[in-house]
C-alpha cells in the first residue's frame, strides 16, 4: 500500500473519530455543573475593585 493512501485512510477514519471524541470532551468540560461559578467569576474580573468609572481629562477641563 502506498504511504499517501494509508495516511489518507487513517485521516478519514481514525483521526476523524479522535477529533470528534476530543470535541465532545471539550463540550462536556465547558458545560460541566461546577464550571458556571468559574466562568461567571472570569467574566466579571474587569469589574473587580471598581467603585466608579475613571474621570477623563477632558471632563476635568
Amino acid at each position: 500500500m502506498e504511504t499517501y493512501t494509508f495516511l489518507r485512510q487513517l485521516a478519514d477514519s481514525w483521526f476523524l473519530l479522535a477529533m470528534f471524541i476530543f470535541f465532545i470532551g471539550v463540550v462536556i468540560w465547558v458545560f460541566r455543573p461546577g464550571s458556571s461559578k468559574t466562568y461567571r467569576d472570569t467574566a466579571n474580573v474587569v469589574f473587580r475593585n471598581e467603585d466608579k468609572p475613571a474621570a477623563s481629562k477632558e471632563a476635568d477641563s
